[in-house]
């Protein structure tokens, strides 16, 4: 793998409401706002991804699926229960070795996302100084050793911004 972007899901109804199982939280109608902007963001970017995957749970599932058709790449989503919401870092970190694409994008859940940045950048579990925020993404590349480089992060406000 030569480039890896993690995405956090965007805002979704919250933990605790009664209308829905946490599995099944959507995003609300400001977290599709918000995803759209990052992805018209991104679209500026001229990101050249090999597959976007995702978690299947739903407010994952619409923020890749938002994503991938403003950047017109519908074909190179798929949904794999390697990022559902219980799954940790370390695990994902495994599967992520298994994948053979070049660039990814990864949708996912926190705290597995903000944890895979530590583990992938310095090669161990380590307490990260930073957090993906919803909606917020890092771009990490290959470095000559077994660790990657974090290139950079970014919160949907950034996005915001660029558009205005």
């Amino acid at each position: 793998m030569t480039g890896l972007f993690l995405l956090r899901h965007g805002i979704a109804v919250p933990h605790g409401d009664p209308n829905f199982a946490d599995d099944e939280r959507p995003l609300t109608s400001k977290g599709e706002k918000r995803v759209g902007e990052v992805a018209r963001g991104l679209r500026r970017l001229d990101l050249q991804l090999d597959r976007i995957l995702t978690s299947p749970l739903p407010r994952a599932l619409k923020t890749a699926e938002i994503v991938a058709d403003v950047l017109g790449i519908t074909e190179l989503l798929e949904a794999t229960d390697s990022l559902r919401a219980d799954r940790g870092a370390p695990s994902i970190r495994d599967w992520l070795g298994t994948r053979a694409e070049g660039t990814l994008m990864l949708v996912g859940h926190n705290p597995s996302l903000s944890e895979l940045i530590g583990l992938l950048i310095a090669g161990g579990p380590i307490a990260a100084p930073f957090e993906l925020h919803k909606a917020g993404i890092a771009a990490l590349s290959a470095s000559p050793n077994t660790t990657m480089k974090l290139e950079w992060m970014a919160r949907p406000r950034l996005f915001r911004r660029l558009m205005d």
